[in-house]
């Protein structure tokens, strides 16, 4: 016989769900902070604890960029026709069709003409989110006609790298784009124009392999992964351990691969510092302050 017996609640489901909106906080994958999303659109999806930098849109890229955020895009209507008509595990016509509706660009880069800090300046950005940010027919015609605009307009030209590589889903086609990006940078060399090649989180493959890598200043990202083939695969082909940082912005400046690691807060001030540098132009002086004109305390004779 029992004398007593305990008895269990039920554990109460909540009322009313969760009022909080999606997304409106972020855990930085870094120090694991939680981070109020509207704050971290202000650092330029710079983590304010640890400076940990989350990825950017290519939009966001330009915002950055061009001064107060206006720019004129050029090419936004050429499209991939899929021409190996690719299957793998969905038709590359389907894929496309589906990341253009997820991310409303028609390809991976947006080229774009405006001015930084008063300078004339041509950027391609690379977006990751369309299929890795990797590099097929229509990126290499619009990164090499962007080259090629600067050298119609005897300006600057810029390219922010985030990309996978050469678009598998394109063959030999994509992996033809390599040489003909360099040849058009190649153009703007002879010219004299300078070309900044800035590389950002990840920067592998074929995009590594050909322009990233040809600037007249390679710039990274902290802590950003750049190489050819990833850490992964090789280790597995050499069956060695890799060293700790391998392939990150930091452990490739050690080693003479590239120029400098700039954080993105300040970007914007050492690209333009750069190409004026490249350029001799001079800043652009600011507006001096007019001081009000003095108002007498006593009113003049006569009035």
């Amino acid at each position: 016989m029992a004398w007593f017996k305990k008895t269990r609640k039920p554990i109460a489901a909540a009322d009313k769900a969760s009022r909080v909106p999606e997304g409106l906080w972020v855990k930085c994958p870094s120090c694991q902070r939680a981070l109020y999303h509207k704050d971290l659109v202000d650092t330029f999806q710079v983590c304010p604890h640890c400076a940990h930098h989350f990825r950017l849109s290519a939009q966001d890229r330009l915002a950055l960029l061009f001064d107060d955020g206006r720019w004129t895009e050029h090419d936004a209507g050429l499209r991939s026709l899929d021409p190996l008509h690719f299957t793998d595990t969905k038709p590359y016509r389907d894929r496309l069709a589906a990341t253009m509706e997820k991310t409303h660009m028609n390809d991976a880069v947006i080229v774009a003409s405006g001015l930084v800090d008063q300078i004339p300046v041509v950027i391609a950005a690379m977006e990751y989110s369309f299929i890795g940010g990797s590099m097929g027919v229509v990126v290499g015609e619009k990164i090499t006609r962007g080259a090629e605009r600067a050298l119609a307009t005897r300006s600057p030209f810029v390219v922010v790298s985030c990309s996978g590589g050469a678009r598998m889903m394109e063959g030999a086609l994509s992996l033809m784009q390599m040489a003909k990006i360099s040849a058009a940078l190649g153009r703007l060399d002879r010219a004299g124009l300078p070309y900044l090649s800035i590389l950002t989180d990840p920067t592998t493959g074929g995009v590594t392999a050909s322009f990233a890598m040809l600037g007249d200043l390679n710039i990274a990202e902290p802590k950003a992964l750049i190489g050819f083939a990833g850490p992964r695969v090789i280790e597995q082909t050499i069956r060695q351990k890799l060293p700790e940082g391998f392939q990150r912005s930091e452990f490739l400046l050690e080693k003479g691969f590239i120029d400098l690691i700039v954080d993105r807060r300040a970007l914007k001030q050492t690209v333009a510092t750069t190409l004026r540098m490249f350029t001799g132009r001079q800043a652009v002086p600011a507006a001096p302050s007019v001081a009000p004109e003095a108002v007498p305390d006593e009113p003049p004779p006569g009035v």
